[in-house]
């Protein structure tokens, strides 16, 4: 079943975990869990010989830069960076004109972008496949990533049951589309004013999702296996980042809270943290902490979205 179902991938966009089937978010997973064990072992595939991949960035990297950047040229593609100082999204030029020349040089484009919609224009009008890098509303790269961390982790998705203390943000979306392909349980705490998108919330309700939303982080926390929390204040929120840090407090994850977590719990976290505010530095370096297994499985999930859109999985 995973080769089909990851054969019916090809060619599509991948903007929203939603759009996936929940069979065919877990064959890219365990795709990408091998493709890292295959690399490891000294296999290297030539999945994207001779493609390349156009990635443009409204938005500053250094996670979905590097680990894009890097898995066109180990899976033997290459990729240009196309920086919004320079090429100008919406603004120099159409995001129509843009797409329609794009599809003519490259086999794929990667966007990280501000809003949502620039995404969805990208996809309407590019004959290649369009990943969403990161948006406003949702991360699904990331959370690739971080799936394919908690299969290593705990070896399977079954009973894993995650909270997610903090902003109900872009991550925190996509969050919750992962929950309702795979099954895990998701607590999410956040104040109020700052839950997740509501149809996001209702897509998840309606595909039957164990998703429930608490004002209180220490009743979200209890005996979750993973813990997990992000920025307070994402970029272009920066004029509201005093009002938001008040809202927030009480909700800095420190060492202490891992004892409230199960026995196998772990603590996640995207990056970049801010210390001090959604975090201490002590948790991100604690030996609980999968942080960085969290960073370095951004490398082999893009490896594994890339190879599947573009390429010919081998």
């Amino acid at each position: 079943m995973e080769r089909r179902e990851l054969t019916a991938l090809h060619g599509n966009d991948f903007l929203s975990i939603a759009d996936l089937h929940g069979e065919s978010f877990t064959a890219l997973l365990e795709f990408g869990i091998d493709l890292k064990r295959r690399w490891l072992e000294g296999d290297r595939p030539r999945i994207l010989q001779d493609i390349t991949l156009a990635m443009i960035f409204e938005k500053q990297s250094l996670r979905t830069r590097s680990t894009f950047d890097i898995a066109m040229y180990q899976l033997g593609g290459h990729s240009v960076l196309l920086s919004q100082n320079f090429i100008g999204v919406g603004v120099r030029e159409s995001t129509k004109d843009v797409a329609k020349n794009l599809e003519r040089w490259v086999g794929g484009i990667m966007a990280r972008t501000y809003g949502h919609q620039t995404l969805l224009e990208l996809a309407e009008h590019a004959g290649v496949p369009v990943i969403n890098g990161l948006s406003d509303l949702l991360h699904p790269c990331q959370l690739t990533a971080d799936y394919m961390t908690l299969i290593e982790t705990f070896g399977s998705l079954q009973d894993v049951r995650i909270a997610f203390v903090g902003d109900g943000n872009n991550v925190c979306n996509s969050h919750i589309h992962a929950a309702a392909a795979t099954g895990t349980s998701l607590v999410i705490a956040c104040p109020e004013g700052y839950d997740p998108d509501p149809e996001v919330i209702a897509h998840a309700k309606g595909a039957g999702a164990d998703v429930t939303i608490t004002r209180d982080p220490q009743e979200a926390i209890q005996g979750a296996d993973a813990l997990y929390t992000d920025v307070w204040i994402s970029m272009g929120q920066e004029e509201d980042s005093e009002r938001r840090r008040a809202s927030f407090s009480g909700y800095t994850v420190t060492p202490e809270w891992f004892e409230s977590l199960s026995s196998r719990g772990v603590f996640m976290h995207d990056l970049p943290a801010h210390y001090g505010e959604e975090v201490v530095e002590e948790a991100v370096h604690h030996e609980r902490s999968v942080v960085f297994d969290q960073a370095e499985n951004r490398l082999h999930a893009h490896k594994a979205i890339l190879a599947v859109l573009m390429g010919k999985p081998a």
